[in-house]
Parts: structure tokens; sequence; C-alpha cells
């Protein structure tokens, strides 16, 4: 990657110095189909003409292409050499005028990465798509552009393209004399610019919105995706979350949608889960379902689908001016999308899948060495690649759940409909948002912003309770604590809940919700009241901690977790007990006590499956060495119990199905899976359609059960792009040395496998049954990451950094190479250096738990 970095610095000499008035950009995408080139990668040709004005005439700058090569430069209509001016990454540009035109005839490649113009071709019928992804700096992949958010111009595209297709980019498109033109763009951001290209099955509807004053808005709506994807696409359920979603945000923003229509396309081999280019949102295709999934499933894209809507307002019309308020988007959208989610569609427990999910994603990007504030020091595109992380979605959700909590949420909602209206088109920093925040609230914004957005790191939050001679309460309070490297203690807005039980339930029967502030806050609200079996400090998840139990509460738990009847404290309980197991306070195998007592009675579907991924966690990665055997046994059989025990055909037994498949460890697990793939056995209800039949192969293929013969079959009878993935992560997982091998060199020594395949290659590699088997690849690890780092792009450098890191060889062996490799590698990228560091946390944090659960023996 190297001269493809853009410093803050730079940036902001540029913004300083340049205002753009406009792009038009031409590409001709013809040569997507046919046959390639003999030598060197596949390109299109793209013409880019910028109007800018320079606020110091006479002086140099440089606009951003990364292109296989340049035919022509020209700047106010002097010819300029490309030869001399452009190195790869930059054109230079000197002597400018107080208006200029730039006009920039390059040849671009072809990506096979998912950055860029990606080409995907159809193993099912050898049809060609093309999609763009840029965030946070890919354009320039596709045409010049001055590549950072606060030089925001319209953009008007044309393109050619293979007869047949159809092209749809961010602005309304027609096909004349052989050439699709979009409409002029409203000022945008380089990195929100979208082309889609090729034979996609497109679907089209309408939106209708009229307005207290009587005028009336109309938005073109349309949804596409693959065609041999097609019978899978229910295209009316996207419509439905989608009009949802309009409704409520214009309900809730006072700002009409302002860009015209809004397609939503499903892409291949898709990096993200989806990406707001406003016009025309980009979604991976997996969330078109190919068989039965749970109702998680259905939640999830729908709050994609809101998430993405969210940004036309937050991100879009108003862009942060640099990545370090890239949570000025993010926060605000994964916020609006569990909110809209909850209060738009049928997913009314929204905000118990954000407790359980989006939140354990929170915590533990929020103990990482790389920790960072809510606001970010983001130096470069480097650092921006790397912070679309769990702090700034996740945790920035959270703080900004609390600050409802905090201000109300009138207020909150006035806010951001004044941040819209004063900085519509332009560029924002924290201190805009504050501003009108603190105008609409009356609070003292700063304060609260230095607290939660300028600080890094997580508080729990422990009961201590004293019981006076009657048996009620004397004193609660609530102890906050902090880790020695972040030692900020917080204001918190919390409900504390009490629970007690009554016949076989836990209820709750008191709650009071409070300001806590400092290292110990009294609740005087509950002085007087009957004495708790539970105490839930964080109660209807209002602020953003690691909630920690007293002894009277653990065991209340340990007797009777499933008891809970209100399923959001449920789910509160799992995840403070996730953490405590993750940060060895609790056993690993008393958390997998909990699972396999308890899971099977949880009501909610997203619950158990998040719960389920936990005690496969534990097992793997916290279990001591020497009860992994008899765990995994516990856990297989569990799984086998549930399942039969599930009601037939419902979404639990399903879970249940998928859950056996991944721990199974026994032959005779391996001949239940054997016998329901090949129709021996059913079990009623069970469905196995053609994705559960590859959850069941995976699990077989890697002890050794099915071999190459088998899979290939099960390609021929599933030949789609989904099967092919599924195949290449299959035959990864083959216990064998010979198929490691293979895989590491088609991984770390060929650029040969898409983005897509590389990634299913790293999910089949590295197995928990086969530590013994890649132990050797951790020394080649180390000794190929700075160079892998130095050649490939940074989306497949992280990919294969963090997949590849050896953590299974949990060690205190593996440990001291990691710390060898550091010390020995300080000058490397630091965000190579930062995906080290944070794998090598994943470990210890390991080594810790495994520690904790090997002295329960004690």
């Amino acid at each position: 990657m190297p001269g493809e970095n853009l410093s803050r610095d730079e940036a902001r000499e540029r913004a300083a110095l340049l205002s753009v008035d406009g792009y038009d950009v031409s590409l001709d995408l013809r040569s997507a189909v046919g046959e390639g080139p003999a030598d060197g990668p596949r390109t299109f040709r793209s013409v880019t003409t910028i109007r800018f004005r320079c606020a110091e005439p006479g002086a140099t700058t440089f606009v951003d292409l990364i292109a296989p090569a340049v035919t022509a430069v020209s700047l106010n209509g002097r010819d300029l050499d490309p030869g001399a001016v452009f190195d790869g990454s930059r054109i230079a540009l000197e002597d400018l005028a107080a208006d200029n035109e730039l006009v920039v005839d390059a040849r671009c490649a072809y990506s096979r990465t998912g950055e860029g113009m990606h080409r995907f071709v159809d193993p099912e019928d050898g049809e060609v798509y093309l999609y763009t992804q840029y965030e946070p700096a890919d354009s320039r992949r596709v045409h010049a552009c001055f590549e950072q958010p606060d030089l925001k111009a319209p953009f008007r595209f044309e393109v050619r393209a293979p007869e047949g297709w159809t092209v749809w980019s961010n602005g309304e498109g027609r096909l004349a004399d052989g050439v699709w033109r979009f409409a002029e763009t409203k000022p945008i951001s380089t990195y929100i610019t979208c082309v889609v290209a090729g034979p996609y099955h497109y679907v089209t509807d309408s939106y209708t919105r009229t307005f207290d004053d009587g005028t009336t808005l109309e938005i073109p709506l349309g949804a596409m995706c693959r065609k041999g994807l097609a019978p899978h696409f229910d295209a009316d359920d996207v419509f439905l979350v989608t009009k949802q979603g309009l409704d409520f945000f214009h309900d809730h923003f006072d700002y009409p949608y302002p860009f015209g229509k809004y397609d939503q396309a499903f892409v291949p081999e898709y990096n993200l889960g989806a990406m707001e280019n406003p016009g025309l949102v980009t979604f991976r295709e997996e969330y078109i379902f190919r068989g039965k999934v749970t109702q998680a499933s259905y939640e999830a894209r729908a709050n994609v689908i809101l998430h993405e809507m969210a940004h036309m307002w937050f991100g879009d019309l108003v862009t942060m001016e640099w990545w370090d308020d890239l949570w000025l988007k993010e926060s605000f959208a994964d916020f609006m999308g569990s909110f809209a989610t909850v209060g738009a569609t049928r997913f009314a427990d929204g905000w118990i899948t954000f407790a359980n999910r989006r939140k354990a994603w929170a915590y533990r990007a929020d103990q990482l060495p790389s920790t960072h504030p809510v606001t970010a020091d983001i130096r470069d595109l480097q650092d921006a690649k790397l912070n679309f992380d769990g702090i700034t979605y996740a945790k920035g959700a959270s703080v900004l759940k609390q600050l409802v909590a905090y201000v109300g949420q009138d207020a909150f909602l006035e806010g951001a409909r004044r941040y819209f209206k004063r900085h519509a088109y332009g560029n924002t920093r924290l201190g805009d948002l504050l501003s009108v925040l603190g105008e609409t609230s009356g609070r003292d914004m700063a304060a609260w912003a230095r607290s939660w957005l300028q600080t890094a790191g997580v508080n729990s939050l422990t009961p201590q309770v004293l019981l006076a001679p009657d048996g009620t309460i004397e004193e609660l309070a609530v102890v906050q604590e902090a880790a020695e490297s972040h030692p900020e203690l917080r204001p918190h807005r919390i409900a504390v809940g009490l629970y007690r039980r009554t016949g076989d339930t836990l209820r709750r029967y008191a709650r009071a919700e409070v300001d806590i502030d400092g290292p110990r806050s009294v609740v005087t609200e509950l002085a007087g009241v009957g004495a708790p079996d539970l105490v839930l400090v964080n109660d209807d998840d209002l602020t953003y901690c690691k909630t920690r139990f007293d002894e009277t509460s653990l065991a209340a738990l340990r007797e009777g977790l499933g008891d809970i009847t209100d399923p959001l404290a449920r789910a509160l309980c799992w995840s403070a007990l996730w953490n405590m197991t993750r940060d060895a306070l609790l056993p690993a195998r008393d958390f997998i006590d909990l699972v396999l007592r308890f899971a099977g009675r949880e009501s909610d579907i997203g619950v158990l499956q998040m719960v389920q991924v936990w005690a496969e966690s534990a097992a793997v990665h916290y279990t001591a060495p020497g009860r992994r055997e008899l765990t995994d046994r516990q856990l297989a059989e569990g799984a086998a119990r549930e399942l039969y025990a599930a009601g037939p055909g419902s979404e639990h037994q399903l879970a249940w199905a998928r859950f056996f498949a991944r721990v199974a460890d026994a032959p005779a697990d391996f001949e239940l899976l054997g016998a329901l793939l090949d129709g021996t056995e059913t079990l009623e209800g069970l469905a196995v359609d053609q994705e559960l039949r590859w959850v069941f192969l995976d699990a077989l293929a890697a002890r050794d059960v099915v071999g190459e013969k088998e899979l290939a079959a099960e390609l021929a009878r599933d030949d789609t792009a989904s099967g092919k993935r599924h195949q290449v992560r299959c035959l990864a997982a083959r216990p064998q040395a010979a198929v490691k091998a293979q895989a590491w060199a088609q991984v770390v020594e060929s650029e040969e496998l898409s983005n897509a395949l590389v990634e299913a290659t790293i999910a089949g590699f590295d197995r928990p049954s086969q530590r013994e088997l890649t132990a050797p690849y951790a020394q080649k690890y180390f000794a190929a990451i700075e160079r892998l780092w130095e050649e490939r792009s940074i989306q497949i450098g992280m990919v294969v950094v963090q997949g590849l890191f050896p953590s299974l060889q949990e060690s205190r062996e593996t440990l001291d190479a990691t710390d060898t490799w550091l010390a020995a590698h300080e000058g490397a990228a630091p965000a190579l250096r930062r995906l080290v560091l944070e794998a090598r946390d994943d470990l210890a944090r390991a080594l810790r738990g495994q520690e904790c659960d090997a002295a329960a023996d004690a």
C-alpha cells in the first residue's frame, strides 16, 4: 500500500486551498465482458473533468487516482506529461489559476478485492456483475478526484456498458445512443458516489409522502440482485421496511429525503454489511436468504436497511469534515437503526438485540489496547480504515442511547432537526453537534462530551446492598470502577431494578431511575424496600457499562437465570455473565453450565443465537486445556438434547441444528449429521435445505468424514456463487497437512482468489479440532505479514492479518512470539501493528480465562 495513504494534515491543507464546483465522470465499462488481456489487469477507460477554484493562484496541489495507466492530463487547456505528473496514486498540479478545469484520461483496473470497481463473474451462468465500493477512499480507483470528505461537489456520471446491461448511479439515469447518462447529484463527498452495472434482476415500487403544508414527495424505489438469486429475493419485505423507515425518519427529522430516487442493490463478494451511497445503497447479497433463517436474520436486515437510510441525513446530507468525526455518522446511524427498527417495524424487541449483540461488539473493542475515544485521532486513511469498529459504531450508539436518557428524546430529536437544517450539504465537527444539542436540552454538553466522547474505556457498575435488621434495604449503592489504563469515571443515567422470586419466576418489583457519578453512589430511592434476590444495576439498558453482580444476585442467576420473566433483563444478565467470563471472573465451565441449563428456555431467538456463539467461544478459548474434551462432549450432548426437544419447524429447532453441527465432536454426532444429509433420518419440521446442508458438510469435512469427492458432488448440486464459497471453505477445513499447505499458499503467496474466496479459505483453515495440524503456521505467519501488508490492498491485508493470526495456539510461546514480532517491527505500519496488538490482547485474555477455569479445580 505504499504511496496510497493521505494524511489529515495534507487533507486540511488541500481543503483550505480548493473549492470544488463539479465533476463530470465518463466510464467505459464495455471491457468488463469478453476475454481479458494476456498480461496485466483488466482495465476500463475513465475520463474525469473537474472544475475547481483555488484560493491562492499559482499554488500547487494534487488530485488522487490509483490506476495502472494515465493516458492524458490537461489543466486549464495545458497538456501535462502523465509520466512526469502521475506517480501511481497522485497527479501533481502546479501553477493553479483562480478557476480551473482538469481533465484526466486514465485506464483504471477492475477489482477482485471489493475495493473500487469490483467485477464478479457468476459461476452459475457466466454473467458479469459490477459495483463500486469506496469508503473511505477508493473512488480514486475509478476516477480522478480530490479524495477527502470535506471537498464536496455535484457529480454527473455517464457510462457506456455492454449491450443488454442496465446501469445505475446516485441520480436518475437514461439510456440514449448507447450511453447511460445520470442526473447531476447534490453536493456529496467522493466516497459515497456509486455505479452498479450488469444484468441485475430489478424490482420497482414507489413511496409517497404528503407533508403538513400540502406538498407531496414521491420517491421511486428499486431493489436489485443477481439473476441467480432472484427466486429467493423477497423484495416485498425490503420495500415494506424501506417505506416504514421513510415514514419514521420523515416523522422525526422534519427534513424531506433529499436525493431523489432510492435504489438498494444486493451485490456479490461485498466486504461490508452495506454502504449509504445516496440514491443507490449497496448491501452484501447474503441478506437475501437462500434457505430458512430465524427472525433474527430478518431483524438484522431491517436494522441494516434503516441504518443506511439514517445515513441519508447523518453522513450524506451532513458529513464529517475528516475521519476523526466518523462517529458523527456511524454512531448516529447505528443508534437510529435500532431506534427505527423498534419504532417503525414488526421487530419491536430491537433494543434487546442491541443490548445483547451490538454492545458485545463495543465491550470487546473498548477493552483492546487499540481502544480510542468515540471521537478518534485519525492521522491518515489507514487509521480511518481500521476505525470502522465497535467503538465508532456500537459504543457510539450506546452513548447516544445514554444521551437520549440524559437530555430527553424530544430535545435530542430537535437537536438533530436543527443540525440538518443548519449544515445541509456541508461538513461538520463535534462542536457543531454539541452546539445544537446544548440549545435544545439546556444541558452542559461540553462536560458530557468530555466524559463520553473524548475518553476511552468502559466502566463496571456493581451493586452493594446493606440490609436492615427487618430484612429491608438499609442502603443500596452502586460502585463504579474503571481499568487502570483508562481510569475515567463517568456520569451515568441508570435504572436499578430489584427482582425477587415469585413461585417459579424472577420478577421485578421495584425500580429507580437515577443519575450516578464518581466511585460510589447511593440510590436513596430504594431504601426501605424489601430485600431482593437479584439487583440489576443497568436495568432497561440505559447506559453503557459492564454490569456486575453481588454474591446474592450471582447465586440467584446460577439457580434461576431462565426464570427471569422480562426478556431484556434476561438478555442483560446473559451479557453480563459473558463479560465476566471474558474478564476471568467467572470460569468458562460455569458459563457453559448456565447455557446447558437455561439456553433451551430462552424465548428470544436472537439472544439464543448469541448465547450459542458465546458458549462455543467459551469452550474454544476460555476452557482449561485439560477440560476441553469433557466440555466439547457436554456441549454436543446438550445441543443434541435441545435439538430433539425443540418445537418441530420452529426457528429454535433450526438454531439448535446449526449449533449442534458446529460443536459436534463424536462419531455418533457425525453419523446423525450424515443421516440428516442423506435423508435416512429426519427430524419432524427440520427442512435440511441447501444452506443447512453446507453447515452439516462443513462439520463433516473438518473431521474428515467427507472429502473432496463429496464436496464436488455437493457443488454440482449447488453450482452457484454461494455454493462455491461454501465448497472452498469446506475444502480448506479438511484435516490434512497438504490441504493446509495449499490453503496457506492460495491466501498468502498468491493473489488469484477474490476477496470472498480469501475469506472462505481462511474460515476453513484454522479449526479448534486441528490445533496440532496448524501449529507450524504460527512462525510462518509472523514471517509473512509485513510483506503481505505492503503488497496487498488494505482490505485484503486486514482480512489475512486478522484471520490467520494463530489464535488457537493458546500458549505462552505464541504470546512471546507475538511480542518478539512487535518489538522487532516498531517501524511497521501503525495499522498493521494495531491488528497484531489486538490479536495479542485476545490471546492473552484467553490464557487468563483458561487459568481461571483451571483454578476452579482447586
